[in-house]
């Protein structure tokens, strides 16, 4: 591939930025169309209890009060889907209980849904709802895994006869057993992962819009992908899809949530359609703690086999992952999926993991960046250093000695994933070097004469992503010679509007601002998978470069007759198509004139498999053992992404990344008491990494082209996140051994926890 000034492999700047940091950017909750209403959400101060809603005349006869909706008014809206339950391993498919758009008997976790008031004004519309007659009769909750598993616990789910959702497993358990047996160790450790809340900067909002000639509704929402909530809002309205357009405006985060769709998007549309006016609702911070689909929340048992030289020969693993009170949308499989990666980077003959998932009283939990690779990073990286420590080994030595090596590339694990390439020592000791490892015990020496804890950590992680369906993109030549891209995925912040425009100036040597990408209109789009799973610039990219390959092509052709030369002697440069060695061109613009149509190309991209990043983090933390306080003083990255396509893009990604795992690692977690009350509900109650908690980053890539992708991209958009909490745990656990023999301590590392640690040792 050829260099270009703008094109694949330039650290070109953020086109969409400009208007971004002026205000000009364009979010739901900016849009206020004439004769707009407003909704307010009802939602249950209670984490189980049995429902009434009274009489609701006084409510609807209240000032400005438009709508009024209870159970009983959507009695014909059918549930929320669960996209991908689990099967037992037995073969049987899980229990799938209704998610209602509002409840109705009873209600399942604080923050549950039992009404929505439209008004004329949002002041109008909370005063009815503060008003809203619903009557509880408290039931005891189950809050936590162990509270669910419990002999004679309350059941969330009566009718389902368990809180157990579904008991699944991945891997051989005979192969496993039999190498256990035949172990010269086995070393044990127990986790949990903390449950998290997103924190998008933008909270969600939705308004809907009717068209009173056609009846055709238009929902315009911050999304991951504008298509599946047409498809899902209108199974759940019993609509045909092309009765609904949903339209997606500029997005302030997702991370995995803003891909699902929530109660208010049908019960917007709904009452758009009955009122015959614009509906407008928008979140504010608590309503995102109270009513968003959280993160992670797995406890986790890990066993390593190993032989008298330290290789591994098996590892079991059970992991329980609490799902809330209802199935959200991917649900079940993140536990189910994530625990494929469970070996890690490492050669481990068998593996066997067995997965339940549980009900409770608490708000669902579905992906969250990474989404179950996260969790099974963090299990196999603080097993391994766990592991070393007891068999009084190096961490990088046992590592080495384990690690899946080049040669055996393709590797299939003994969980079936194929590993396609990458060269996992090698970063590794990359990574080591950057950050000096060498010369820690120096560095340690002086923080014990300073009065503090120094410590080092590493973590090497493997993620699959960018698999799936494929993905569609359009590029097309404009009138004055600017390119326009159409594509069915969805930015929310991660610079698709510079990305793909550098994947079309490959091609067409068009300066990026010359490049127009529109996303997020399913009227103006046909098809579409939206943005997850780090899929968008593997599957999407690799489609706007064929598409714009295409066009390239067709361009030349168009110029080979104006120019009346073979198309071998034509190049394209600068917008316009030459004759090599000549000042003989002709622009794009003349030639868009002279074909007379639209010059534009299709391309439709599958991947034949999953990528997989990869890569090691090293982190360096110093505490003060008299505050239980944790500064990260190093941390270094260095990734295997394949190929970069914009390394400004790639550096903003993998830093935002590390920070979302440091949050988890020191800071984030969510908190439920006994009664089912969520206690960390705002950002005073739950803390958020800060720019003091940040270190300065060292990040490098050390590139092996993936082998299964058209243009050897294995994606990078939640590495960062996967790889930083195991390596900040591993280093303060590592702290704390040196100063306290301590061998374990679960995230997060907040002071509290740490200074109890240190005086409970």
């Amino acid at each position: 591939m050829r260099p270009m000034k703008f094109g694949v492999g330039q650290a070109a700047r953020r086109v969409e930025d400009v208007r971004f940091v002026t205000g000009a950017g364009t979010y739901t909750d900016d849009l206020a169309p004439e004769g707009v209403l407003h909704a307010v959400v009802v939602r249950s101060p209670h984490a189980h209890a049995t429902l009434r809603v009274g009489d609701l005349a006084e409510i609807r006869a209240m000032p400005g009060v438009r709508l009024v909706l209870a159970a009983s008014d959507v009695a014909g809206l059918k549930p929320l889907p669960c996209l991908a339950p689990a099967r037992n391993s037995d073969g049987t498919r899980m229990a799938t209980p209704p998610y209602p758009v509002i409840a109705s008997d009873s209600v399942r976790h604080v923050g549950d849904v039992v009404g929505m008031v439209v008004a004329e004004t949002l002041a109008q519309a909370r005063e009815a709802a503060d008003a809203f007659p619903a009557t509880y009769e408290p039931l005891d909750p189950v809050v936590g895994i162990a509270a669910a598993e419990a002999d004679g616990a309350p059941l969330v789910w009566p009718e389902v006869g368990t809180n157990l959702a579904f008991d699944s497993s991945v891997g051989d358990p005979d192969a496993t057993s039999a190498a256990f047996a035949a172990a010269a160790r086995v070393v044990s450790l127990s986790l949990v992962n903390n449950r998290l809340v997103t924190n998008y900067v933008e909270p969600r909002a939705c308004l809907a819009e009717i068209d009173r000639d056609t009846g055709r509704i238009t929902l315009t929402l911050g999304s991951q992908g504008s298509h599946s909530v047409r498809d899902i809002v209108a199974g759940i309205l019993d609509r045909e899809p092309g009765t609904l357009r949903v339209v997606t405006p500029d997005v302030g985060g997702g991370f995995g949530t803003k891909m699902f769709v929530f109660r208010e998007y049908p019960l917007c549309a709904l009452a758009a359609e009955q009122l015959g006016s614009p509906v407008k609702w928008a979140a504010d911070r608590t309503e995102h703690f109270l009513g968003d689909a959280q993160g992670r929340d797995n406890r986790t048992h890990a066993e390593m086999a190993l032989d008298e030289e330290g290789r591994f020969l098996a590892m079991r693993v059970t992991i329980d992952a609490d799902l809330g009170a209802y199935l959200s949308q991917f649900a079940p499989f993140i536990p189910t999926g994530g625990a494929t990666m469970t070996p890690g980077v490492y050669d481990i003959p068998a593996v066997h993991a067995r997965i339940r998932g549980w009900y409770t009283n608490t708000l669902p939990v579905d992906a969250y960046r990474g989404a179950g690779r996260p969790e099974a990073a963090y299990v196999i990286e603080r097993l391994v250093d766990h592991v070393a420590r007891e068999i009084g080994a190096s961490p990088d030595a046992l590592r080495a000695k384990n690690v899946v090596r080049p040669e055996q590339m393709p590797y299939r694990t003994a969980t079936g994933r194929t590993y396609d390439s990458g060269e996992f020592e090698g970063h590794m000791r990359r990574a080591m070097e950057l950050a000096g490892w060498d010369g820690f015990e120096a560095r340690a020496s002086d923080a014990r004469a300073r009065g503090r804890i120094r410590g080092i950590g590493m973590a090497s992680y493997i993620e699959a992503c960018a698999g799936g369906g494929p993905e569609e993109a359009t590029v097309r030549i404009e009138p004055d010679g600017s390119a326009v891209v159409t594509i069915g995925t969805q930015s929310s912040g991660q610079g698709h509007a510079t990305a793909y425009a550098q994947l079309v100036s490959q091609h067409l040597d068009l300066p990026l601002e010359r490049i127009r990408v529109h996303q997020g209109d399913t009227d103006e789009i046909a098809t579409g998978g939206g943005t997850g799973g780090s899929r968008s610039i593997p599957i999407g990219g690799a489609a706007v470069a064929g598409a714009s390959e295409q066009v390239a092509t067709r361009l030349t052709a168009l110029a080979s007759d104006a120019l009346e030369a073979a198309a071998a002697d034509l190049e394209i440069a600068e917008g316009a198509v030459r004759v090599a060695g000549t000042d003989r061109a002709i622009g794009f613009a003349e030639l868009a004139a002279r074909a007379g149509a639209p010059i534009s190309a299709s391309h439709a991209w599958k991947p034949p498999a999953a990528t997989y990043p990869n890569g090691t983090h090293v982190c360096e933390v110093e505490i003060d053992p008299d505050t239980g306080m944790v500064a990260i003083v190093g941390y270094v990255v260095v990734d295997d992404f394949g190929v970069t396509l914009n390394p400004l893009l790639l550096v903003g990604q993998v830093h935002g990344g590390v920070v979302q795992g440091i949050g988890q690692a020191l800071h984030e977690r969510v908190v439920y008491d006994a009664g089912g009350q969520l206690v960390t509900a705002s950002l005073m109650d739950y803390q958020l990494p800060r720019a003091a908690d940040v270190p300065s980053f060292v990040f490098e890539t050390r590139n092996v082209p993936c082998a299964t992708n058209v243009l050897g991209i294995k994606g990078a958009g939640e590495a960062g996140t996967i790889g930083a909490a195991p390596a900040t745990m591993n280093a303060v656990v590592d702290a704390l051994h040196r100063s306290c023999g301590i061998a374990h301590l679960d995230m997060p590392a907040t002071p509290q926890a740490v200074f109890a640690a240190i005086r409970g040792a």
